[in-house]
């Protein structure tokens, strides 16, 4: 048989006939970098497990051609497009009848996998008889569906409770996790874990010899899909998800486990059949919609400058929370990174934390060491003078800043780039007296730095766009999104956030609860309510951007944002707004019978929306896009909504105006309309 595939030529699927009588099938997507299945990839696969199903060889060996990785999954922009033509049913049922050919073939099959195999691919290898790992660092094998909003539609979700056991299997599906090749094996998800050299021929010699799966693995995997089991478990995990979720935001794991509950136990034809139809409603959806378009917005920030910033050594001044966790994450990343401040005492707890990091993130204790080494105290600042990129985190006070940039420019290289972190600091303050100002930006990062994924990269008029792409490069390197943002007061992200946060503050010293604050908040959409997030910020860090962004503004700083207790600063010092224990707020109890005020929600998201429209018309970033990415992932505003400028096309521009001018007639003038609602952009068809 294996000789009948020689010299036939395809488009994105190339034949490989090996001795032993077992076909490779090679995909290498045409015109593409890394492999995603598009319906000519599926609908030419078929074919050729056409072929292979009337003469079939000892073996077929599914295998990527792309130095890149296995399979990406499905091609998302065409998956828009069908949404948008009203045929992913059509698309969804292509993939599912494709990978139940391959599963149906009469002779063994084998998922070679290398690199990221994410969506679709893991599908394609769920749907083989056997898969072999490869035990590169790269290899990366997961589900990530639920994260577009939407789960599994190719046979994951049908097939992967009955390969390694319901529990294990949702908790992937649920979470849109990846798992490495050695944890992978451990779950029964795959059956070798092997070098890379060894990848085919290991495929080929499991597709020829086979392998039993442990019995404990089958039993599981057979128990715990039981119609009793299905009833005991699916509440759990619904349970477990609205921890997290809310049905009505996110509706795609309650679909799931719905799914899995309903058909979990019926033949494979009832499960994909269940499956595909809840994948086709789930498409549909505004929060599929808008989780998709923001998959597309972190491609985009990943594409912003190039991938060489010239950067090896990296020098922080500032050594608080900011500035050693910037230190600590640079380290971490690969740069070698010393680390100043006045007093050794600032340093020291900062080198703890650092520690603490890369035991959390460096998985293997034998690979410590050399990150630890990475980082080093530098009390004298002796790195200023071999440091190629230098990061000032000191107080925010411009004067403070002024001073400290003249003693360090004499000493930097002539290619240094000088950055600041200021949070709210116009950059045309800082940049006075500077004599490279060409080489002088911001690089704002997030609190905590570890976790959050965006840095402002800001601009001044003066900035050379070689330096932006330096930054964007760098950020990049660190895995984190870049957006350059102009250098006006708050930038985008804290200047969208501190009217949301000035409110809630209003509200507070009201005398409406913090927590009924914090509820109406989160039930929105946001990822904690804006008490708690004063809280963990820093009631003094909130303070010193009120300073400088309410006259920029022309805002008022209530009480409790303007006078802060030097030990009562918010989670760090244990007491703010809320009590703090073991890093959680405790928040006092509500009675009852209280009623929130019904336009809670409107005072607290209004005012953001309202200044969001306003950075858009000033040109904070470049356009919508970019600030809805930018403050998704840089305040977690409600993923689900799309961003700010997307959920005021979804919303209604007329009805949200409406709404402010009713605030405004209730409250007080700083709900009036800002700038910019006249922005044609802000009338687009929601996508």
């Amino acid at each position: 048989m294996a000789a009948s595939f020689d010299g036939l030529r395809f488009s994105h699927w190339r034949t490989e006939s090996r001795p032993e009588g077992v076909v490779v099938l090679w995909l290498d997507r045409q015109d593409a970098s890394v492999n995603a299945f598009s319906q000519d990839v599926l609908i030419e696969l078929g074919d050729i497990i056409e072929r292979l199903a009337i003469d079939p060889p000892k073996g077929v060996v599914v295998a990527s051609a792309k130095a890149s990785g296995f399979i990406a999954g499905a091609d998302l922009k065409e998956f828009q497009e069908f949404d948008r033509r009203g045929t992913v049913n059509d698309a969804i049922r292509r993939g599912q009848m494709v990978f139940q050919k391959l599963s149906e073939l009469p002779c063994p099959t084998v998922a070679a996998i290398h690199g990221f195999c994410m969506g679709g691919g893991t599908e394609i290898s769920l749907a083989c008889r056997y898969r072999v790992a490869s035990n590169d660092a790269s290899t990366r094998i997961g589900l990530p569906e639920t994260k577009l909003g939407i789960f599994p539609g190719w046979g994951g979700s049908a097939r992967l409770p009955r390969l390694i056991g319901a529990p294990a299997a949702m908790d992937l599906m649920l979470t849109g996790r990846t798992v490495s090749a050695s944890a992978a094996r451990g779950l029964g998800l795959v059956d070798k874990v092997v070098d890379k050299a060894v990848l085919i021929d290991t495929a080929v010699s499991l597709a020829l010899k086979g392998t039993v799966r442990p019995f404990k693995q089958r039993a599981t995997a057979w128990a715990t899909n039981t119609w009793p089991a299905r009833k005991l478990l699916a509440p759990q995990m619904a349970k477990q998800v609205a921890r997290k979720a809310r049905k009505d935001q996110y509706p795609a794991p309650y679909a799931l486990i719905n799914v899995w509950e309903r058909s979990g136990g019926q033949g494979i034809g009832a499960r994909l059949d269940a499956e595909r139809r809840a994948v086709v409603k789930l498409a549909g959806t505004p929060t599929a919609r808008n989780l998709i378009r923001i998959f597309f917005l972190t491609e985009r920030l990943k594409g912003l400058g190039g991938k060489e910033h010239g950067i090896k050594h990296v020098h922080v001044v500032g050594a608080g929370v900011m500035g050693g966790d910037i230190a600590a994450w640079s380290a971490y990343k690969g740069f070698e990174v010393t680390l100043q401040d006045r007093e050794q005492r600032f340093i020291d707890p900062a080198m703890t934390r650092a520690q603490a990091l890369f035991e959390k993130r460096v998985k293997d204790p034998a690979k410590r060491p050399a990150v630890a080494a990475r980082l080093k105290a530098d009390l004298a600042g002796a790195g200023v003078a071999s440091a190629d990129l230098v990061i000032e985190a000191i107080i925010e006070n411009p004067e403070a800043k002024r001073a400290l940039y003249e003693t360090l420019e004499p000493n930097l290289k002539p290619d240094a780039l000088l950055t600041t972190n200021t949070s709210s600091i116009p950059l045309v303050e800082l940049r006075e007296h500077i004599d490279k100002p060409a080489q002088f930006g911001g690089l704002h990062y997030f609190n905590p730095v570890a976790m959050m994924p965006l840095v402002e990269i800001v601009q001044h008029d003066t900035i050379a766009p070689e330096t932006v792409q330096r930054l964007a490069a760098f950020c990049k390197a660190l895995d984190k999104f870049p957006v350059p943002v102009a250098g006006t007061p708050g930038f985008l992200v804290n200047r969208v956030l501190f009217p949301y946060m000035l409110e809630a503050a209003n509200a507070y010293a009201e005398g409406i609860p913090g927590p009924v604050i914090d509820k109406a908040a989160v039930k929105f959409g946001m990822p904690m309510g804006p008490i708690e997030l004063i809280d963990t910020v820093g009631l003094d860090v909130a303070a010193g951007v009120g300073k400088e962004l309410s006259p920029f503004l022309g805002l008022q700083v209530p009480a409790a944002l303007a006078t802060v207790e030097p030990d009562k600063r918010g989670k760090k010092d244990g007491q703010g707004l809320y009590k703090w224990e073991n890093g959680r707020a405790i928040k006092p109890e509500v009675p009852k019978d209280y009623q929130a005020p019904a336009d809670l929600e409107d005072r607290l998201i209004l005012p953001l929306l309202n200044e969001a429209v306003a950075c858009l018309h000033d040109g904070v970033v470049a356009n919508a896009d970019l600030l809805d990415a930018g403050v998704i992932f840089g305040t977690g505003f409600a993923p689900f909504r799309g961003g700010p400028i997307q959920h005021i096309r979804a919303a209604g521009t007329d009805a949200l105006l409406e709404r402010l001018r009713a605030l405004q007639a209730r409250h007080g003038d700083r709900f009036a309309p800002r700038p910019g609602w006249d922005n044609p952009v802000l009338r687009e068809p929601v996508a």
